[in-house]
């Protein structure tokens, strides 16, 4: 039987982060699980707007958490680190909130819509853990990634500050996760430390600071990959390889999605993954044994 969830994909995965979604959605229908892209969505506002105005972007977050809820699933989908804050941030003021929740629902009135706070948000990691198990997984993996070691990375959003699914300090969802097909996990302190968000574009020496940092981290611990959860924190990582060189030396190690390495362990191709996307290209995985070697 399938299941159905409404799915919110945010700006990055349509743009940056274009091989966050070609890696989720085949991972997610080899799960037996269907995502329905809310239609006419918008933009969730981002971290930005909510240090602008957090009412009216907290009124342009509910928008898509009304849609989802005419969508009649159970819970809504939300990939992008930044846009499952946002979208839980706005759930919770609803909540929380009479002041905030009497003008959001006055707005979307004003479109003919509704929203009841019924509809959880969930993060891949919650679904894939909580909803589908790790026994499943297994069952799904026809290549497991033996000998890969990885450096789970998850950023500072999705645990922080609503720990719904996993620990503020040290999760450890993406650890399972990538163990169960097959990873070797490398013991990462630094899996909640910021990558430095969008201070490469507004003040880049720290910006980049953030990134060598988690980079040389990585690379120290022996991991051949860094495995995360974030648009911005994959940009952040894989991107600026050529400007941290320039001031602190070489710190090359690949960054990927969870959901790639999942890929790979369920027999998917690296095309239909998205991973010639990246500039610091994965090494070729060993081939696979031989039956009976």
């Amino acid at each position: 039987m399938t299941t159905k969830y409404s799915y919110f994909p945010g700006c990055s995965l349509k743009g940056i982060g274009r091989a966050y979604e070609e890696s989720l959605l085949p991972v997610f229908r080899a799960l037996g699980c269907e995502l329905e892209e809310l239609e006419d969505w918008n933009c969730c506002g981002a971290t930005a707007y909510m240090a602008v105005d957090e009412v009216k972007a907290c009124v342009l977050a509910s928008r898509n958490l009304a849609m989802a809820e005419q969508l009649g699933h159970k819970e809504l989908l939300a990939p992008c680190s930044a846009c499952y804050l946002v979208l839980n941030k706005t759930k919770h003021y609803l909540e929380d909130s009479p002041a905030v929740r009497g003008v959001i629902q006055k707005a979307l009135a004003e479109v003919n819509m509704t929203y009841s706070g019924q509809t959880p948000v969930k993060h891949p990691l919650d679904v894939m853990i909580n909803n589908i198990g790790l026994d499943e997984i297994k069952k799904r993996v026809k290549r497991p990634l033996t000998g890969l070691k990885v450096a789970p990375y998850y950023g500072c959003q999705i645990v922080r500050p609503y720990a719904t699914f996993d620990d503020q300090h040290d999760p450890v969802t993406m650890d399972r996760l990538l163990e169960a097909i097959g990873c070797e996990i490398v013991r990462f302190p630094l899996k909640t430390r910021c990558c430095g968000a969008s201070l490469t574009g507004t003040l880049p020496e720290p910006g980049l600071l953030c990134a060598k940092i988690i980079l040389a981290e990585a690379l120290k611990r022996g991991a051949d990959v860094i495995a995360t959860v974030c648009p911005l924190c994959q940009f952040n990582l894989d991107g600026y390889h050529h400007n941290i060189e320039k001031k602190w030396g070489p710190h090359r190690i690949p960054t990927v999605y969870f959901t790639q390495l999942m890929g790979l362990a369920f027999g998917l191709g690296e095309r239909e993954l998205g991973l010639h996307r990246g500039f610091i290209p994965m090494k070729p995985l060993p081939a696979p044994a031989a039956a009976g070697a």
